[in-house]
């Protein structure tokens, strides 16, 4: 079978489609803290009760079972800009007027009415995040998808750090209607880049009725070689990662005894800066050495880097190590998320690529949602240097199923290659 040449750096960021990514991807995390950490910040400053305050974590519930509904946006089409783009200008423009009508919401006097409000603004989102994911499954080349992860990442967190920083610093000048208001217009504008996003080559065939939109893509999913393994390696891959850092802010504060301000600059924007260097590098690494390579390298970096948090919690309070630490250990998972991704990408046909994609990062997402109960648990068992042995070790079933599946890793890598030669 004739390969593709690899596509360079250059070549790829100077196409339409991924400087669409980009614009996209922040169109996706642009919501995404207006209902989370944000939002916890108006209510509280609003003196409402941590109780009811802690009920609104529920509205985030569509962001893990968006995979339930995404079947209706493959089987049906909206009237104008296609399959995809069509259902994007949708969600955005009701976003923007869903952020619009939060804005105006009084949470002390209505905290009821605020947390409906959220919800919706949390399942559009989610509804969003599911036809965004399946136009960059349709409209991109194989060999550029850890590339586009890498993109979308940046764009990602570059609008979810506006919406989670820059919204509650403007809140504090010129109050929460006026900020959160401003947010609704920056997501109005995001229809135009929409707008400009090039249509996929070859859009798929949505399927002919809502049950085959369900039974369609689940029978393509299993009838693929390997396809068990697969499935169980989107569960395992980051197992460990998420394990390490589902208590993070906990060890920083009570295991490592670090200031809030410490922090919000050498955790959490450090976090936030490693990560998306790391999934730019992956996604360029990725280029030249491929899928299966990728994933076991990156796969490796992810366990060991968890060690150092062991470090970290032998040492005590030393925020050079905090740095490190934090810096090397979301560099690599960065690294991880851009060839994963690629890997999760690979395995979606353009005619299911909504529900496809939804089941399966729903899948990847399972450890988050899990591993928090379970390591609280842990910690108290077993205390902090231990924990992080414990989640280098639930790294190692992935990276050994990596492995068994190596061969069938290739020759997936192979076929979206050749795909690529064709759809070019």
């Amino acid at each position: 079978m004739d390969l593709p040449p690899k596509v360079s750096l250059l070549q790829a960021l100077r196409h339409r489609r991924m400087v669409a990514i980009l614009l996209l991807g922040a169109a996706s995390g642009l919501p995404f803290n207006l209902t989370l950490s944000t939002l916890q910040a108006w209510l509280a400053e609003s003196k409402v009760d941590i109780r009811t305050i802690g009920f609104f974590g529920l509205a985030g519930l569509p962001y893990t079972v968006k995979f339930l509904w995404a079947p209706l946006l493959d089987r049906y089409l909206p009237p104008l800009l296609g399959r995809r783009r069509g259902w994007i200008v949708i969600f955005q423009a009701a976003l923007a007027l869903a952020i619009g009508v939060m804005s105006l919401s009084e949470p002390a006097r209505m905290p009821a009415a605020l947390g409906a409000i959220a919800f919706i603004v949390v399942f559009l989102s989610a509804s969003q995040d599911i036809v965004i994911n399946a136009y960059c499954v349709d409209v991109l080349p194989a060999d550029e998808r850890a590339l586009a992860s890498a993109v979308t990442g940046f764009g990602f967190r570059s609008a979810a750090m506006f919406a989670g920083t820059v919204t509650v610093f403007l809140a504090a000048y010129i109050g929460w209607h006026i900020a959160y208001g401003i947010v609704a217009v920056l997501m109005a504008t995001t229809i135009l880049g929409t707008l400009w996003a090039p249509e996929p080559l070859t859009p798929g065939l949505p399927p002919r009725t809502l049950a085959a939109a369900v039974v369609l893509p689940l029978r393509d999913l299993l009838q693929r070689p390997g396809a068990t393994g697969f499935l169980l390696l989107a569960l395992l891959y980051k197992v460990g990662d998420a394990f390490a850092l589902s208590l993070y802010s906990a060890f920083m504060i009570r295991g490592v005894h670090i200031s809030l301000q410490e922090l919000s600059i050498a955790g959490k924007l450090n976090m936030t800066i490693s990560s998306m260097v790391g999934t730019a590098l992956g996604g360029w690494v990725y280029l030249r050495w491929g899928l299966y390579r990728s994933l076991l390298t990156f796969g490796i970096a992810q366990a060991l880097t968890n060690l150092l948090y062991m470090a970290l919690a032998l040492a005590g309070n030393q925020l050079w190590l905090v740095i490190v630490a934090t810096s090397v250990d979301n560099l690599a998972g960065g690294m991880g998320l851009a060839a994963f991704t690629a890997f999760l990408m690979a395995q979606c046909s353009i005619d299911f690529s909504a529900t496809q994609y939804a089941l399966l990062s729903a899948i990847s997402a399972l450890p988050r949602v899990v591993m928090q109960p379970i390591a609280g648990f842990v910690v108290d068992r077993i205390g902090w240097a231990n924990f992080f042995v414990v989640t280098f070790l639930t790294a190692i079933p992935g990276l050994v199923l990596l492995v068994l599946l190596r061969t069938r890793i290739r020759d997936l890598d192979a076929r979206e290659k050749a795909n690529a030669v064709a759809s070019r």
